[in-house]
C-alpha cells in the first residue's frame, strides 16, 4: 500500500453531483439547470399541496355537501362466528377482554370494541367489551356465558 493506492471505505463518499451556478465555464452556470423565468426558477419557491398550476384544484372543483359528526366514535366489530373460530383453534379458554383480542390481533389497544351477532356461539364465554348487539347479547347468554359491558 502506497499513497497512489488510497481510496476511501466503500459507500462512503457520496458525490453530490455537478455544482450548479458556479460560472458559465462549468456548463451549469447562468440559471443554475432552472430554466428561464416562472416560480420553480425563483428563490424560495416551494409547490403549494394541490396546486395544479393555476387551474382550479380538485379539492375546490368537486362539489361538498354533507356533514361530519366530530364526536363519532367508531367501534370495531367483531362477530360470535370469528370468537367460536377462534375458541375452536384453541385461542380462547374461557375469559374474552381487551388483553385477549388485542394479543389475537382482533382489535387494537385502543379500539372501542362491539361484538355483532353473526354465526352462533356455541362456547360458553365470559366476555367483557364496550357494546353488545341486542342479538349477540342473547347468543352468548343462551350459549351460558355472560356479556359485560365495560
Amino acid at each position: 500500500m502506497n499513497l497512489s493506492n488510497l481510496k476511501p471505505a466503500a459507500g462512503s463518499v457520496k458525490n453530490a453531483g455537478k455544482r450548479v451556478g458556479r460560472g458559465q465555464g462549468s456548463g451549469k452556470g447562468g440559471t443554475a439547470t432552472r430554466g428561464h423565468k416562472g416560480a420553480k426558477s425563483r428563490s424560495g419557491y416551494s409547490r403549494k399541496i394541490g396546486f395544479e398550476g393555476g387551474q382550479m384544484p380538485l379539492q375546490r372543483r368537486v362539489p361538498k355537501f354533507g356533514f361530519t359528526n366530530i364526536n363519532r366514535k367508531e367501534y370495531t366489530g367483531i362477530n360470535l362466528d370469528r370468537l367460536q373460530e377462534a375458541v375452536d383453534a384453541g385461542v380462547i379458554k374461557d375469559v374474552v377482554n381487551m388483553d385477549v383480542l388485542v394479543e389475537n390481533r382482533m382489535a387494537g389497544k385502543n379500539d372501542l370494541v362491539k361484538i355483532l351477532g353473526r354465526g352462533e356461539l356455541k362456547a360458553s364465554l365470559k366476555i367483557t367489551v364496550h357494546k353488545f348487539t341486542a342479538t349477540a347479547k342473547a347468543a352468548i347468554e343462551k350459549a351460558g356465558g355472560e356479556a359485560v359491558t365495560l
